[in-house]
C-alpha cells in the first residue's frame, strides 16, 4: 500500500501539465478538489467518513460512509455539500484518456447507463472497499511512473485493467438493483425493460405487450409517474446508447446499424439524424474536430 504522502494536494499537480491524466486525492471538503474538475475529469470517491449531499440532473442525493459515488466528466452536478468530519479518497481520470482506453464499448453501454443514473453504488464488504482504493493507487502509481521505459503502453493497459476492475465492483449492485425493478411497480418494470430492450426495439408496442397492457396505458403511466411518455423514455435510452456505439471508432457505422437490428443503414442514418440532429457520418466527424 502506499503512503498518505503520495497522495496529491492541488500543489503537488505537476505545473507543466494543463490537466494530468490521473490525480489521487485525500478530500475533506470542496476547497481541496481541483477547480472545475467535473468538467475535465471522471470523478470516482470513496466515503470513508460522514457525508456528502448534491444535485445531479436536478435530483437531490447522498452519498454516506461505505458508499462510492462515480460521476462522468460533463455531468450536471451542482450543490455539492460536505458534512462535518467528511473525509473520503477521490480518484480523478482525465475524460478522453478514460473515454479511449475503454476495453469494448459494447460491454460498457448498461454499465455507462446505470451510472448515469444511479451514480452512488453501496459497496458491500470491506473486501469491495479495499479493492476499490487499491486500484486507485495502481492507477495512480503507474501514472507516476514515468520513467518505465514502455509507459504509455503500461498506462494504457493499467486504465483497462482499472475499468474492468470498478465494473466488477458494481456488477452485485447493478444485479441487485435489476432485481428489485423487476418487482417493481409498472411504470419501475417499463423502465427496466426499455434499458435492457432498446437496442434492438423502439417501439411502444413491443414494451405494451410485454407488460400485457395496451400502448396508449403505458404512455399515460410513464406520463403520470415521470412527466415524460413511453415513446419519448425509449427514445432517450436509444439516443444514449447510439452516442456510445458512435465514440467507438472501431465499430463502423453498417456495424453499429447491424448490432441495433435497423432494417437498413439509410433507415439507421435516419434515425440518427432524427435524435441527434445530424448525420452519424457528421457526428463522428464533429468527434474528430
Amino acid at each position: 500500500m502506499m503512503s498518505h504522502n503520495t497522495y496529491l494536494s492541488k500543489s503537488m499537480i505537476p505545473k507543466e501539465v494543463s490537466f494530468p491524466r490521473v490525480i489521487l486525492l485525500k478530500v475533506s471538503n470542496e476547497n481541496e478538489l481541483p477547480a472545475n474538475f467535473q468538467i475535465n475529469y471522471h470523478t470516482h470517491l470513496l466515503c470513508h467518513r460522514g457525508h456528502l449531499t448534491f444535485l445531479f440532473n436536478d435530483s437531490k442525493m447522498k452519498c454516506k460512509s461505505g458508499e462510492f459515488v462515480f460521476w462522468f466528466a460533463k455531468s450536471k452536478l451542482t450543490d455539492l455539500q460536505f458534512s462535518k468530519g467528511f473525509k473520503a479518497t477521490v480518484l480523478l481520470v482525465e475524460n478522453n484518456f478514460l473515454n479511449e482506453n475503454i476495453p469494448d464499448q459494447s460491454l460498457s453501454i448498461d454499465a455507462t447507463l446505470h451510472s448515469r443514473q444511479y451514480p452512488v453504488k453501496l459497496l458491500n464488504d470491506t473486501l469491495d472497499k479495499q479493492r476499490v482504493l487499491s486500484n486507485f493507487e495502481l492507477l495512480n502509481a503507474k501514472f507516476h511512473d514515468s520513467e518505465h521505459r514502455f509507459y504509455e503502453e503500461v498506462l494504457k493497459l493499467q486504465m483497462r485493467l482499472f475499468i474492468f476492475e470498478m465494473w466488477h465492483t458494481f456488477a452485485n449492485e447493478y444485479e441487485r438493483r435489476k432485481r428489485s425493478l423487476q418487482s417493481g411497480t409498472l411504470y419501475e418494470r417499463f423502465m427496466h425493460l426499455v434499458q435492457e430492450q432498446c437496442m434492438k426495439e423502439r417501439e411502444v408496442q413491443f414494451y405494451a405487450n410485454e407488460l400485457h397492457i395496451s400502448a396508449k396505458y403505458l404512455n399515460a403511466v410513464s406520463k403520470q409517474n415521470s412527466g415524460v411518455t413511453a415513446s419519448d423514455w425509449i427514445q432517450r435510452y436509444t439516443k444514449e446508447r447510439i452516442v456510445i456505439l458512435l465514440q467507438n471508432e472501431s465499430l463502423s457505422i453498417a456495424e453499429i446499424a447491424d448490432e441495433m437490428e435497423f432494417s437498413s443503414r439509410s433507415f439507421f442514418t435516419r434515425y440518427v439524424k432524427k435524435v441527434l440532429g445530424v448525420t452519424p457520418s457528421d457526428y463522428r466527424n464533429r468527434l474528430g474536430g
